[in-house]
């Protein structure tokens, strides 16, 4: 088992303490079955498969622009809209 520290805010503390004497519990206890609790609720969602350069589909190319010169690509994005 891992030892390790937590800062609660006061009110949250006491509440915390207060589950523990009514369970009869420690307030590890309170802590560990809370976080339980929250890992079931929230699951780690497994890591992202390794990232591939997306491909262009036809027409996403644009000769001639700076792609730092946002003017010219929003007139770029009006003109293919039209």
């Amino acid at each position: 088992m891992i030892k390790t520290q937590v800062q609660l805010p006061d009110e949250l503390y006491y509440k915390a303490k207060a589950i523990a004497d009514q369970r009869e519990w420690s307030l590890a206890e309170v802590v560990r079955r809370g976080l339980e609790y929250m890992a079931l609720a929230y699951p780690v969602r497994a890591s992202a498969s390794q990232w591939v350069l997306p491909l262009l589909k036809r027409g996403d190319f644009r000769p001639n622009i700076d792609e730092l010169d946002l003017k010219a690509l929003a007139e770029s994005d009006e003109l293919r809209d039209e």
